[in-house]
C-alpha cells in the first residue's frame, strides 16, 4: 500500500513539474510582452511630445494650419521651397497608434524637410482626428480629403498636383496603404492619381491576422472585436490589380512587421502590382528619423520615387 502511495506521489510530482514549466514559460511571455508594450507606448508619448525645433534650411518656408475640416485636428502644413515651379509633392502622414501623435513631430519633420525641400520638393504633413474620436477608417478618410485639399492649392505654392507622392510612418503608413489600395476611400475625392506610396514599417497590412492571435492592446482600441471592420481595415485584402506602385519599408528587427509586408508583397505579384519590400536593420522609430539623414537608408528610397516619374527622377540627381 505504502509503495503504491509513493508512486502516485512521484507522478504528481512529475506531472506538477511539467505543467509549471509551460505556465511559468507563458507569464514570461506576457511579461515580456507587456514590457514592449510600455517601451513602445513611452516612445509613441515621447514623439508625440516632441516637436520640430531645427531651424528651416535657407529658402524655405513653411505655411501652418491650413485647415481641410471643421475640426482642429484637421489641418496639415506645407514647406516650400525657394521659387518652386511645378513641383512635386511628399505628402507626409504622422503615426502614433492611431491615438496621438502630431504633424509636427521631430521624426515627421526634421531630416526630410532638410533633404528634400532644398531640392526643389514640396512637403506636406497631416494631422487626423485620432482615437477615439475618428476610427482608423474615419482617419483615412480625413487624409484622403487633406491630400484633395493639397492638390487643389498645389499650384498656389508652386507645385503640381499631378506629382504626389504619399508617405506614413507606423498608423500613418497604415493608413497611406489602405489609401493606396482601397479606390472606395478616394473615389470622387481626389482628383488626380497620385505617382506611388511610400509605406513606413507598418505592421497592420492585415488586420485580420494581428487581431486573430495574441496582440498588443492598442490594437483593440484601434480595431474592436468586429471581424468585418478587420478585414476593411486592411490593406491586404483592398489591394487591387490597379494599386499604383508601393515601397514597403520594414524593420527587420520587427518579426510581425517584415511578415507582413512580405506577404503583402506576395500577393501583389499574384496581381502583377508594384510592391518592394525594403528591410533596414533600424528600430521602428528610427525607420523615420533617418529618413534624409541616413545616405544609404534614403538613396534606396529616393531610388523608387526616382522610378515613378521622370521630373522626380532628375531632381534627385
Amino acid at each position: 500500500m505504502f509503495r503504491v502511495f509513493f508512486i502516485f506521489v512521484v507522478l504528481f510530482i512529475i506531472c506538477q513539474i511539467s505543467f509549471a514549466e509551460p505556465v511559468r514559460e507563458t507569464i514570461r511571455e506576457r511579461i515580456k510582452e507587456r514590457m514592449v508594450q510600455k517601451v513602445q507606448e513611452k516612445a509613441l508619448e515621447a514623439d508625440a511630445n516632441s516637436e520640430s525645433q531645427a531651424p528651416l534650411p535657407d529658402g524655405v518656408r513653411v505655411e501652418r494650419g491650413i485647415a481641410y475640416g471643421s475640426d482642429k485636428q484637421q489641418s496639415f502644413d506645407v514647406y516650400i521651397p525657394a521659387q518652386a515651379k511645378n513641383a512635386p509633392v511628399i505628402f507626409m502622414v504622422h503615426g502614433g497608434a492611431w491615438s496621438m501623435g502630431d504633424k509636427s513631430m521631430e521624426r515627421v519633420v526634421k531630416n526630410k524637410v532638410a533633404r528634400w525641400v532644398p531640392k526643389g520638393f514640396i512637403f506636406i504633413t497631416t494631422n487626423y482626428r485620432l482615437l477615439p474620436n475618428a476610427d482608423p477608417l474615419e482617419q483615412a478618410r480625413d487624409v484622403v480629403s487633406a491630400i484633395a485639399v493639397a492638390q487643389a492649392k498645389a499650384e498656389s505654392w508652386g507645385g503640381d498636383s499631378s506629382k504626389f507622392i504619399l508617405m506614413g510612418h507606423s498608423a500613418g503608413a497604415h493608413l497611406v496603404a489602405l489609401i493606396a489600395t482601397d479606390p472606395g476611400l478616394s473615389w470622387g475625392i481626389i482628383k488626380k492619381p497620385w505617382l506611388g506610396t511610400v509605406v513606413l514599417d507598418s505592421a497592420a497590412y492585415d488586420v485580420v491576422k494581428i487581431m486573430e492571435k495574441r496582440h498588443f492592446s492598442f490594437y483593440d482600441k484601434a480595431f474592436g472585436n468586429d471581424k468585418e471592420y478587420w478585414k476593411a481595415a486592411s490593406p491586404f485584402y483592398a489591394l487591387t490589380k490597379e494599386t499604383l506602385p508601393i515601397l514597403a519599408v520594414c524593420s527587420s528587427r520587427r518579426d510581425d512587421s517584415t511578415t507582413q509586408a512580405h506577404q503583402f508583397a506576395k500577393k501583389a505579384v499574384f496581381l502583377g502590382v508594384s510592391v518592394t519590400v525594403l528591410e533596414k536593420d533600424f528600430s521602428h522609430s528610427e525607420i523615420n528619423s533617418r529618413l534624409g539623414e541616413d545616405k544609404v537608408y534614403t538613396e534606396e528610397v529616393e531610388s523608387f520615387m526616382a522610378s515613378l516619374n521622370e521630373l522626380v527622377a532628375k531632381m534627385l540627381r
